[in-house]
């Protein structure tokens, strides 16, 4: 409990004295803070405190609390800031003013305390920020209640705290996901410049973890219509700065799976695909920046291990998704579903087989046999194991004439069929034509080498 009188700030584990006409900034706040001193403090919560760590934890946010309190709110505007700063400069407020061994000092206490006890505290904090944003606001719209005005010491704190509870702890983020997602609370593009800035934190010292909550909870706002251009903006910057960090790429890919699940989601890539390559009436200053973004989300979204499960569970959702995109008369669409398309046959062979089950509720993805067509020779050599779409392609022709020669086929659906049609027997002879350059290439080098083999022999 915290009690304060003209003199003096007291809480219950500490006393700092109170001057009311000496206002500090940040920086100045900050540098006065003592390392040994928290560090008796902090043996001395540890002590009083043992079982109870959210205790422990609001005693910390007290002692940074009273170390700020001659800061003042024209000092420390943060809705405003974070309105108004980039994502980069937005990752070091306010921690960048707190003295290194202090900083040290924390986040080494921070790291003995249990993941439940951090999680509270984090949801503690977010609302408090909340209601600190709608008193600014005006926001007794959503509530008749009123709202108690936080002082702005109590914030420079609660970001102090949070921030190092972000970096030492970034998984205890992501085990909040569900009450993020599922709590009307904290929806709304409002919150929004907060939401990022817990998240930035987390990338700080985890991408992974990062671009979790980035594919998980961030980009999906975009399925909203009524999302605003700042808005997308904002989302697009995180995304940007998370891939421009030295070797991120390579972290990225090789964390593409976290405790199980996929960085990036097969959901995630099909609303990417979407805004990377919409069509022309669509496009927007956001487009481009999708598609810089784009290659290298999608390479951490389809990095598998070849043969394994998870290729087969990834290509055949991939494939239901890519089939309908390619069908949509947009050609850059069109032109990446159908690559994605091709890279699910080449990855996992039952997609043949999953491709003659879809085939006919798909006929306007028939443009993907196109393309297999007239790229039979490239695709072919690099992925000689398409091979196995002869028997499916041989069943096509079948299908066709029995849905011809049957009533209540519209005229479209007939010229679909058709195009499929011309396409599939195009492909197969092409399928057909004998060994690809690639099989006919690895014959010759085994071929040479036995020859070579034998020669030694003799010799």
């Amino acid at each position: 409990m915290i009690e304060e009188n003209s003199a003096s700030v007291v809480y219950n584990d500490l006393v700092m004295e109170k001057v009311k006409k000496t206002k500090l900034n940040v920086v100045e706040a900050a540098a006065k803070i003592n390392s040994s001193e928290l560090v008796a403090f902090l043996l001395d919560i540890t002590e009083r405190y043992d079982t109870k760590q959210e205790i422990q934890l609001m005693r910390l946010a007290d002692y940074f609390g009273a170390a700020f309190s001659k800061v003042s709110t024209s000092k420390f505007p943060w809705i405003k800031i974070l309105k108004a700063s980039s994502v980069a400069k937005m990752a070091d407020v306010p921690l960048s003013n707190l003295p290194e061994d202090v900083y040290k000092v924390s986040v080494d206490w921070l790291n003995h305390l249990s993941s439940e006890a951090l999680g509270s505290f984090i949801l503690w904090s977010l609302d408090n920020l909340i209601d600190d944003l709608f008193l600014h606001q005006g926001a007794t719209k959503r509530s008749n209640k009123v709202v108690q005005q936080a002082t702005s010491r109590s914030q420079v704190a609660i970001f102090m705290v949070l921030a190092m509870i972000l970096r030492c702890q970034p998984d205890v983020l992501i085990s909040l996901l569900p009450i993020l997602k599922e709590n009307p609370k904290y929806e709304g593009e409002d919150k929004l410049p907060v939401l990022v800035w817990l998240i930035i934190q987390v990338c700080q010292s985890d991408l992974v973890d990062g671009m979790f909550m980035w594919a998980h909870f961030l980009f999906p706002k975009l399925k909203s219509n009524f999302i605003s251009d700042s808005s997308t903006d904002l989302i697009l910057q995180v995304v940007e700065w998370i891939i421009s960090f030295p070797r991120a790429r390579a972290i990225l890919v090789n964390g593409s799976v976290r405790k199980g699940e996929r960085l990036v989601p097969v959901s995630v890539l099909e609303l990417l695909i979407r805004v990377a390559f919409p069509d022309l009436s669509a496009r927007s200053k956001a487009t481009e920046r999708f598609q810089a973004v784009y290659p290298t989300l999608k390479e951490v979204a389809i990095a598998v291990t070849p043969g394994s499960e998870e290729v087969k569970h990834i290509t055949q959702k991939i494939m239901m998704f890519t089939i309908k995109a390619a069908g949509e008369g947009i050609p850059d669409l069109s032109q990446e579903a159908s690559d994605l398309f091709v890279w699910c046959l080449t990855q996992n062979p039952a997609c043949c087989q999953q491709l003659d089950n879809i085939y006919l509720e798909h006929l306007e993805g028939s443009v993907i046999l196109k393309k297999l067509s007239d790229e039979w020779k490239t695709i072919s050599y690099e992925h000689p194991t398409l091979d196995t779409l002869k028997e499916s392609l041989r069943n096509f022709p079948v299908k066709n004439e029995k849905v011809l020669l049957s009533s209540g086929v519209n005229a479209a659906d007939q010229e679909s069929l058709k195009d499929a049609e011309k396409h599939c027997k195009m492909l197969l002879r092409r399928v057909s034509d004998g060994p690809s350059p690639r099989c006919i290439k690895s014959f010759l080098l085994v071929t040479i080498a036995v020859a070579v083999v034998a020669a030694l022999l003799l010799y």
